[in-house]
């Protein structure tokens, strides 16, 4: 059985000072740190310092975003080669905030998946419902939308070091959450289209993360439920003080 992920995305926040203050309390947690699998996806400009700073930490460090395309003229995008070769494992795929602010459809995402499997890196594809498909009970018709978008373009072999973040769009960053009830439905239903797709070994290795105004308060309920391999975080993992009692919670 695969560690518990824990994902730390600190979207357009912090600077280099605030990054080393992270590491530098992430350190005297390194006897937890090796107990689970950590990732901070910061911000690209950092990502190089992350390589350098992070080397005696047991973490990885992983993108917010990357182009589908391989290289050529396109300015301002970040290619998947280029990642690898800061030392990135990780990159977020599809997060709501560029699919409602940057137009990122389900087959634009795809594409990015694709682009980052080819590299070896290890997307975390993000999936989830805004609230009016929420109230609709909409919910699993739009996820698994999304996941096919990206099925259809791989093999079992390649989803296989895939992660899936499911993130109700409605709770990010609102202090609305879904209940648990919601979350297993969510997870256990992603889990058996998995198993229906593949097989279920390939289902097994696919870690199933939940994000959405995940905090202190509730992570021992929400990361411990059946189906919930880690979580994805956001506001709350840009403070060591709130951020260290969510990963703390799976150990």
């Amino acid at each position: 059985m695969h560690k518990k992920l824990v994902v730390a995305n600190w979207k357009m926040n912090g600077l280099s000072a605030d990054i080393s203050a992270m590491l530098a309390c992430l350190q005297k947690d390194a006897s937890i740190l090796n107990q689970i699998d950590l990732c901070l996806c910061v911000p690209a400009v950092f990502l190089n310092s992350m390589a350098f700073l992070s080397k005696k930490l047991p973490i990885s460090w992983g993108a917010q975003n990357l182009s589908d395309k391989a290289e050529g003229a396109f300015t301002g995008e970040i290619s998947a080669a280029m990642l690898c070769d800061v030392g990135c494992r990780y990159v977020i795929v599809g997060h709501s905030e560029r699919r409602q602010y940057y137009g990122e459809n389900n087959q634009w995402v795809a594409k990015k998946w694709l682009a980052a499997r080819q590299s070896r890196l290890t997307p975390i594809l993000c999936v989830g419902e805004r609230l009016e498909e929420h109230e609709k009970g909409e919910t699993l018709a739009v996820v698994l939308a999304q996941l096919d978008a990206v099925l259809n373009l791989a093999s079992s072999q390649d989803f296989a070091a895939t992660v899936i973040a499911y993130e109700p769009v409605w709770a990010i960053g609102t202090g609305l959450t879904p209940t648990t009830n919601e979350v297993l439905s969510v997870h256990t239903a992603l889990r058996a289209h998995l198993i229906k797709q593949y097989d279920s070994a390939t289902s097994q290795t696919v870690r199933l993360l939940y994000g959405g105004s995940l905090k202190a308060d509730n992570a021992a309920q929400l990361l411990t439920l059946a189906n919930v391999d880690g979580g994805l975080i956001g506001g709350a993992s840009l403070q060591y003080d709130t951020f260290a009692p969510i990963y703390k919670a799976l150990i």
